[in-house]
């Protein structure tokens, strides 16, 4: 199992409120991973349980620089959803 799926926590106003409100963590995560990869990546690292996956392919948006255009590059975000009583200390800021 590769548990370099999970990039980064990707931390916004929004994913900052879904963990709150619905005990929801927000990970960006590589483009080949699919739900049963990303499920057990993270209750192997953060050893909770996941309910719950949500994946969505991110597009990377056109952008321009004076007469030079380029475009981001596109990636993948999964929301997990924790049982409840579970969280990651990460982000708790502890």
């Amino acid at each position: 199992m590769n548990l370099r799926l999970l990039k980064t926590p990707h931390l916004t106003e929004k994913s900052v409120l879904q963990k709150e409100l619905a005990n929801q963590i927000t990970f960006a995560v590589e483009r080949h991973a699919n739900k049963i990869e990303i499920k057990r990546a993270v209750e192997k690292t953060f050893n909770v349980t996941v309910l719950n996956v949500n994946t969505i392919n991110v597009h990377g948006k056109h952008k321009r620089l004076g007469r030079f255009t380029g475009r981001r590059p596109d990636w993948k975000k999964a929301v997990v959803t924790l049982k409840e009583g579970d969280k990651i200390e990460y982000f708790e800021g502890a």
